[in-house]
């Protein structure tokens, strides 16, 4: 709604608010945040933030058994993974090994225990894995210590 003005009795122009006085109850003042609220909140929220990452690191993160598949050789019946698997010196891991179809579909797991070779940065295994169907797929889903 506009302002307007009016003729008065004494014919003085009075000005009229947008809305009827009283009608709506008075107008509240915003309320602002104070500076040291604001970044208590900041600090906090940037604390959480950090403490969320790092967990969430800690459990899918780089760790210290990592393994990358270097070849694979499929059959009708199984599949040869040939990997290599970095690992501390006195470790032992435990890797999951699977082999799937050409629709996605899991045809073959196994747990395989890998002991540290002479170089354990770089140890190599050949696992052969046997399916329930034709692969066309040998993986590492994970290495973890034993």
């Amino acid at each position: 709604m506009t302002e307007t003005s009016t003729d008065t009795a004494a014919g003085q122009v009075a000005e009229r608010a947008p809305w009827p006085a009283g009608r709506y109850g008075r107008r509240r003042e915003q309320r602002r945040a104070s500076r040291s609220t604001v970044a208590v909140l900041g600090v906090l929220t940037v604390l959480a933030m950090t403490l969320i990452g790092a967990r969430l690191y800690r459990a899918y993160g780089d760790g210290d058994y990592t393994a990358s598949v270097t070849a694979f050789d499929v059959s009708d019946t199984q599949v040869a993974v040939t990997f290599l698997i970095r690992m501390p010196a006195d470790g032992t891991a435990v890797c999951l090994v699977r082999a799937r179809d050409k629709t996605g579909t899991e045809v073959g797991l196994e747990e395989v225990t890998v002991r540290p070779g002479p170089d354990p940065e770089r140890t190599m295994v050949t696992h052969r894995l046997a399916t329930t169907g034709r692969p066309v797929t040998g993986e590492v889903k994970g290495c973890h210590p034993a």
